[in-house]
């Protein structure tokens, strides 16, 4: 793994809905997608740099921006940004606003489907079998005679998301070509859009290749179940979506059941042998933390969040508890997807609970950035009930502990060695931590 991902942490952005990108079919181009009007939505990103940094965080890790139909996920084009953001150029800007700022980019790849409008696709729909794109996708060709549709493999049963053939020699060599056009770009690394679906035998063929141009590129698997580890091992990737601990954390909070994070916690340390998890507690495709646990209790869950090990990520607008439910229906998605400003909010004009919200992010980002062997420390759990719970992660560089109490009465937990309150609410005294209903704290030990 770089070793710059041991310092990163990112600010996740979908900016498809984060510049107000028209996302419903038919919108902004007159039915070809190709002919799309350019809108250089993408420079919007750039106004939120300053407050990114300001946030302590200094990775940007963008949804898709590649040419695509609709949300982003069915591409049409890898090597062209999507119409809707702008253009190479735009792309260029933006890396270069990073760079002046110390921010790494991290950009989102699909390449276990394409969009049914992709042009090699449409190639196949043309030509059949018999079309130099046939050997890019799993197409069941079988007593198939022109005029016919061809009966092509699709994600999840999504009949606009056409899947490419891994075991193809010419999907190998696209992927590599892509990944690498994009880090010749600027950008630092990759997520691998639903990873969990392409064989790990096929990202073990195009990431070594990719590394032996690119030593210092990371790549993070969207993975969201499975043997994570063996998955890991077989693939080459440096590091998985760690969506266990993200249920782990929300639903253990929510349900006021701190015995399911402590689960959630030993599972997580058994991954750290292998790689160091992508950890998070929102992102594009969940309801919004401050929806799932209430907005007083989105600093437990980032207390959680940044003194476990893993590469951290924020997902934009969580730091103003911003809210939003996850509906599985079409449009489903467009409340955890809205449309951001040109410039972050000024603080005077947030709520008591958004001013504390951000107020956590900014201290525990802070404590994350000052103790960097937090990438890779264990976890234990010192104290356990429903509605208390003490955490300790160490190393031989040092120990931070993590108070819960999401009961409404004060609590009083053990200790352990704890020093001194770096943040959040405590008194520490006789060897207890006292703390207030709903109140949380870390510790140095």
């Amino acid at each position: 793994m770089p070793s710059w991902t041991e310092h990163v942490m990112w600010w996740h952005v979908y900016p498809l809905g984060f510049t107000g990108a028209p996302v419903r079919p038919g919108d902004e181009h007159d039915g070809n997608t190709a002919e799309r009007l350019v809108r250089h939505r993408l420079r919007r990103v750039e106004g939120w740099l300053d407050h990114l940094v300001g946030l302590g965080l200094n990775g940007l890790a963008l949804g898709p921006i590649f040419a695509s139909s609709t949300h982003g996920y069915d591409t049409v084009d890898h090597f062209r940004v999507d119409p809707r953001l702008g253009d190479e150029a735009d792309f260029d800007h933006l890396v270069a606003a990073c760079r002046e700022r110390g921010v790494r980019v991290l950009l989102d790849g699909v390449f276990n489907h394409v969009g049914r409008a992709h042009p090699a696709f449409a190639q196949v729909l043309a030509e059949g079998p018999d079309a130099p794109a046939a050997r890019l996708f799993r197409v069941d060709w079988t007593g198939w005679r022109p005029g016919e549709p061809v009966r092509a493999e699709v994600f999840e049963g999504h009949e606009q998301l056409v899947a490419l053939d891994h075991s193809s020699p010419a999907v190998v060599d696209l992927v590599v070509r892509v990944v690498r056009h994009w880090l010749d770009r600027g950008a630092d690394g990759w997520r691998l859009d639903a990873a969990y679906a392409v064989p790990p035998a096929f990202w073990a063929q195009v990431l070594p290749q990719v590394r032996a141009t690119h030593p210092q590129a990371w790549f993070s698997g969207e993975v969201i179940h499975g043997d994570a580890a063996a998955f890991v091992r077989a693939s080459t990737v440096d590091s998985l979506t760690q969506y266990e601990l993200w249920q782990g954390i929300w639903h253990a909070i929510a349900e006021r059941n701190l015995f399911e994070l402590a689960h959630a916690l030993r599972r997580h340390d058994a991954l750290l042998a292998t790689s160091a998890p992508s950890t998070f507690v929102g992102n594009h495709d969940v309801t919004r933390i401050a929806s799932a646990v209430g907005p007083d209790l989105v600093p437990h869950a980032l207390a959680v969040l940044f003194t476990v090990a893993g590469v951290p990520s924020v997902y934009a607008g969580d730091e103003f508890a911003a809210t939003g439910v996850k509906e599985q229906r079409l449009g489903g998605d467009d409340a955890v997807r809205p449309e951001f400003g040109e410039r972050p909010p000024a603080e005077d004009s947030l709520g008591p609970a958004a001013r504390e919200v951000l107020r956590a992010h900014r201290d525990l980002i802070a404590l994350r950035r000052r103790r960097p062997w937090l990438h890779r420390a264990h976890t234990d759990v010192v104290h356990l009930a429903n509605r208390q719970a003490l955490l300790r992660t160490a190393t031989g560089a040092g120990a931070v502990l993590v108070a819960l109490n999401l009961d409404d009465a004060p609590a009083a937990l053990p200790a352990a060695d704890a020093r001194a309150l770096v943040c959040g609410a405590a008194q520490l005294a006789d060897g207890r931590v006292r703390l207030p209903g709903r109140g949380w704290a870390v510790l140095e030990g």
